[in-house]
């Protein structure tokens, strides 16, 4: 039997690379899904190239819209009778950020805004509808930044710290209503952005030499997604699983 058979997941920052493999993975594994960015088209090739069918729903949602969110969760629930299972995906650096004493003020907001803003406000309306379901499983998106020091990325490091003691935080809060909440750390993953900056960034080559077993690739993400979305990981709760190509340890 697929290991996702008869859930529902809503998956954010489906258009991107990991978003992409796990809506993939997620679907190949009996999901239904709905697939969540601010890209219409985007979401809609990420439900094409998964062969999804009735089992996806395509949504645009600005996932830092509480407004947007709570409306995108009715829709999904609307649709597929329930919620089982909430992936909070979207979020990202970018170039503007640096150190502290350097970094723009409003790079640390957006950052702030996006990956840990943005993770509480789909949990706030997301973790109820789970609650309904009797139970199910929040996976956030943590990163190697958050368990190692990387230089010139202090905002970013500063919102993945946050979304790792979020998740423990609520894996203690949620567990009387049977909803496990864990977190990927992902190391650096070959998505086809990171591979178009590899050759102009010289410290994304040095950083890709530290991980022991090469870069990661979207699909080792998916994988450690489907686990923490299944009833396989029923026991696991408030953990922030490194996937990383022991590049924490390098």
């Amino acid at each position: 039997m697929a290991r996702m058979n008869g859930k529902v997941a809503f998956i954010t920052g489906a258009a991107g690379g990991i978003g992409r493999a796990i809506c993939a993975r997620y679907i190949q594994e009996g999901a239904q899904i709905a697939a969540v960015d601010l890209d219409a088209n985007a979401v809609a090739d990420t439900l094409r190239e998964a062969s999804a069918g009735e089992r996806g729903l395509p949504l645009v949602c600005d996932i830092t819209d509480p407004a947007g969110v709570k409306g995108a969760i009715a829709r999904t629930t609307e649709r597929f009778g329930r919620l089982d299972v909430l992936c909070n995906v979207a979020g990202g650096s970018s170039a503007a950020d640096a150190r502290v004493t350097d970094a723009p003020d409003e790079e640390f907001w957006r950052v702030i805004k996006l990956d840990l803003y943005g993770t509480f406000l789909c949990c706030k309306h997301g973790i109820p509808e789970i609650a309904k379901s009797g139970g199910g499983s929040v996976v956030n998106m943590a990163s190697m930044v958050a368990l190692m020091a990387l230089p010139e990325r202090d905002c970013y490091t500063a919102a993945k710290g946050g979304v790792a003691s979020m998740t423990r935080s609520m894996a203690v809060e949620y567990a009387p209503d049977r909803i496990r909440v864990n977190a990927i750390a992902p190391g650096l993953v070959l998505t086809p952005r990171v591979e178009g900056l590899m050759d102009e960034r010289a410290e994304l080559r040095r950083l890709a030499d530290q991980h022991l077993l090469g870069p990661c690739r979207p699909a080792d993400i998916a994988e450690m997604a489907v686990y923490l979305g299944s009833n396989e990981s029923r026991v696991v709760t408030g953990q922030v699983f490194s996937v990383d190509s022991g590049v924490t340890i390098s």
